[in-house]
């Protein structure tokens, strides 16, 4: 019986601060809630019938699996359907974990 591992990503708004533009309407969160995996919200508001950004860190996407390398692309797939105005994310977290993980296992790609 394996363990199940996490990988978090999160796409941020320019700056990662309270600054910059507010309001930017959040796009693809529906196709997101479809797929494995968890999207926190820490930077969002509801208003009227949109979710929209309020600065900061914008949303957290967490992603499971038998190994770091597949916890981290279901991570980025919860990404992929999310679109907004200034939206960024970092493509270089868990890559230490993954390179772990191959030294001490077979080739997990």
């Amino acid at each position: 019986m394996g363990s199940t591992r996490r990988a978090r990503r999160g796409p941020g708004r320019s700056g990662l601060s309270r600054v910059g533009s507010h309001r930017d309407a959040i796009e693809g969160l529906e196709a997101a809630a479809q797929l494995p995996g968890k999207l926190f919200h820490a930077g969002t508001r509801r208003e009227q019938d949109r979710i929209v950004t309020s600065g900061g860190r914008v949303l957290c996407a967490v992603g499971l699996g038998n190994s770091v390398r597949d916890a981290q692309r279901e991570a980025y797939a919860l990404i992929e359907p999310i679109e907004f105005r200034g939206m960024q994310w970092r493509r270089d977290i868990g890559y230490r974990a993954i390179e772990r993980e191959r030294g001490c296992g077979p080739d997990l790609d």
